[in-house]
């Protein structure tokens, strides 16, 4: 009988990540954009401290945001059990980033190796204007604002990648004394890893090469965790007028950006202000 033809499984979003019961997300953006005032809201406490400076987050803070459902009321009316425990996600508030970090510039450095240990990463966007609240560009532009995020998270997978080049070439004699099949797979990695760096260097992230990468490219990004491979949503932080109005002079760019560079993403309009009072 002749052997059955090994068929590879198409190939989705769902594969990149680490699998785990316990998923954490970042909140990233720019310096003062709302990102601990939403954290807060989240956790329903005031755990991530909040002011009218850059870099009021430092330290990032930790927290857990229960996820209601009512199938788990259901299920614990029917059973009665000693112990409830409510699903939840780990919601990580990060310091704030600006151009350069990839390079060090203000917490860069800190900032992009807190994103490393996120699953997913949700960015806030400020789409409104305050004279009294400041702005790292001065100006309010959440489209520059999200090109200067995604650019420094490009930077910095490059920059990480090159350093794996570097290492990978090094076990390369190594590879060859061992065995064909290990110089084999030697080859292979180092294809990937030149197919990505590739990627990068044409400005794309790496979740959008979804129809590019194989299983076995999977594999590999699954151990690299770069940080153009997270899944994003976007959170825009409106004043309660335009929320309440439902129109923004920034809706439209952003949605049209959103649709070009992280199609499918989620975006999730809301005001950090309302929420805060109304937590209160």
């Amino acid at each position: 009988m002749a052997p059955k033809k090994v068929v590879e499984e198409a190939v989705g979003p769902w594969m990149l990540g680490r699998f785990s019961k316990a998923l954490k997300v970042g909140l990233v953006g720019m310096p003062n954009v709302g990102k601990s005032t939403l954290y807060n809201t989240l956790s329903k406490s005031t755990h991530s401290k909040t002011a009218n400076v850059p870099f009021c987050t430092i330290d990032p803070s930790e927290t857990r945001a229960y996820v209601d459902d009512e199938r788990f009321d259901w299920l614990v009316e029917k059973n009665k059990p000693k112990s409830e425990v409510k699903a939840f996600l780990t919601v990580v508030d990060i310091a704030g980033l600006i151009s350069g970090a990839s390079q060090g510039e203000g917490l860069g450095n800190a900032f992009l190796s807190h994103i490393q240990s996120v699953d997913g990463i949700i960015h806030v966007m400020r789409a409104f204007e305050d004279d009294d609240i400041i702005h790292a560009e001065d100006t309010v532009d959440p489209v520059r604002d999200i090109n200067t995020i995604c650019n420094e998270l490009r930077i910095k997978d490059i920059s990480f990648m090159k350093s794996r080049r570097e290492m990978h070439k090094k076990g390369q004699t190594s590879a060859k004394a061992k065995s064909p099949t290990a110089f084999k797979q030697w080859e292979e990695e180092l294809a990937c890893i030149d197919k990505l760096l590739e990627w990068l260097g044409e400005g794309k992230d790496i979740k959008n090469g979804m129809d590019v990468w194989t299983t076995k490219d999977i594999e590999y990004l699954n151990e690299y965790a770069l940080l153009t491979s997270k899944p994003t949503m976007f959170a825009i932080n409106l004043n309660q007028k335009d929320y309440t109005r439902k129109k923004n002079k920034f809706l439209k760019p952003i949605f049209e950006w959103v649709q070009k560079y992280a199609p499918g993403s989620p975006i999730i309009p809301y005001c950090g202000a309302y929420e805060e009072d109304a937590s209160d």
